[in-house]
């Protein structure tokens, strides 16, 4: 992947006089080819232990942030896109989109600098990070149909997202959705590796004290399918976002999605139909 977008980003490096070559981040990341939780029994560190799963009741539901709950996709791929641009790394929002979508931010400015050999300013992420947070503020809205799917959704429920906390809670407080939630919301920012690699699902399972087969993911980027696959849940991939393209459905599948959604009023029959254990 750091290899196809050096190939993006060259024009800059060949035009910089400011080269430092640094080694490749470890973390591979693969390329695409284009509340109201049940019962409460412990507080702190162990959270919550929600009714369900195996034992007949509802599963645990978890859902990705960006792009799934809320339509910020495209927002945040033009937030960094122009940020990058502005650093001396021009980039497009497609090719933002294309390589790093469901992706910490930090592991993307990691693959973009291993992949142009060439440091990004020592404060980027944060002025990134604001710049993002204020045009979430502004202009995020939920996904169609968020408030109903979640209305009607029965059992635990929680958020595992790749985004830090305070744009996780920012993005659902301004579309009123943080009241199915909280506090259950997780961050990638809180594992050693993001997506794709399971870290951030697992951590969730533990929190939530349930087994990773009775949960279900909500995901619309390969990495976050993969991710969810690989920690042995079963994931829903979702495409009715405004930044999805007609290839999306076949990635997320690909990935490891037992379902593909364009609408979330499919949800609610959609989690029935996957709780055959």
């Amino acid at each position: 992947m750091r290899r196809a977008l050096s190939t993006f980003l060259q024009p800059v490096v060949r035009n910089s006089v400011h080269k430092t070559r640094r080694a490749p981040a470890k973390l591979q990341i693969p390329c695409p080819p284009v509340h109201n939780p049940a019962t409460r029994i412990a507080c702190g560190d162990d959270a919550i232990r929600p009714s369900g799963g195996r034992d007949g009741g509802p599963p645990l539901v978890i859902f990705d942030c960006n792009g799934v709950l809320v339509d910020s996709e495209a927002i945040a791929a033009t937030v960094a896109a122009s940020e990058l641009t502005r650093a001396g790394f021009a980039v497009s929002p497609d090719i933002v989109a294309r390589f790093f979508a469901g992706r910490r931010p930090s592991d993307m400015l990691a693959d973009v600098e291993a992949a142009t050999g060439r440091r990004l300013p020592p404060n980027f992420e944060a002025i990134l990070a604001a710049a993002t947070l204020r045009r979430l503020r502004a202009d995020v809205r939920p996904t169609a149909h968020m408030d109903y799917a979640l209305t009607w959704l029965r059992g635990p429920k929680c958020v595992a997202s790749s985004s830090p906390l305070d744009r996780v809670r920012a993005s659902l407080d301004a579309c009123n959705l943080l009241r199915f939630f909280d506090p259950f919301l997780f961050s990638a920012n809180d594992v050693p590796r993001g997506k794709p690699a399971p870290d951030l699902f697992l951590h969730v399972a533990q929190r939530m004290r349930v087994a990773p087969a009775d949960c279900i993911v909500v995901e619309d980027s390969p990495a976050g399918v993969a991710a969810a696959h690989a920690a042995g849940m079963r994931p829903v991939g979702f495409i009715g976002g405004s930044h999805a393209g007609p290839n999306l459905g076949a990635y997320l599948t690909n990935a490891g999605a037992r379902a593909v959604i364009a609408d979330m009023r499919a949800l609610k029959s959609t989690v029935i139909a996957l709780r055959g254990w």
